[in-house]
């Protein structure tokens, strides 16, 4: 018997930046990731993030963490910056992602697609 686990998103963001308005917002995007960086390197690394999805009683596998991390990872150096956690946000909250300007991909650009093979 296969069970399907469906998830049920509501994007909180839009609601958010009504109510703390734009610079009050971008600074709980820097909250979040002050909470889950790396206070020795300040980034957002695999560790850290394994590590904080262990205190949150959270069981992600390896694989989906690193999808995670390369998702957002614009430089390639395989952690998150505070720039880029806060880019990432903002491209995964659908209704502020909806009126963004349309911007041409680039052919196999590897921030648009996640495979990760272990």
């Amino acid at each position: 018997m296969e069970v399907e686990h469906a998830l049920d998103f509501e994007d909180y963001f839009p609601s958010m930046i009504a109510r703390l308005g734009a610079e009050g917002f971008i600074g709980e995007l820097c909250s979040g990731f002050r909470l889950l960086m790396d206070v020795n390197k300040g980034l957002i690394t695999f560790e850290s993030l394994k590590l904080n999805c262990y205190l949150l009683g959270l069981d992600v596998m390896d694989d989906e963490l690193a999808c995670m991390l390369m998702e957002g990872d614009l430089d390639g150096d395989g952690a998150l910056s505070q720039m880029e956690f806060c880019i990432l946000m903002f491209r995964l909250s659908p209704c502020l992602m909806m009126d963004a300007p349309k911007v041409p991909s680039q052919n196999n650009n590897p921030i648009f697609s996640c495979n990760v093979n272990f």
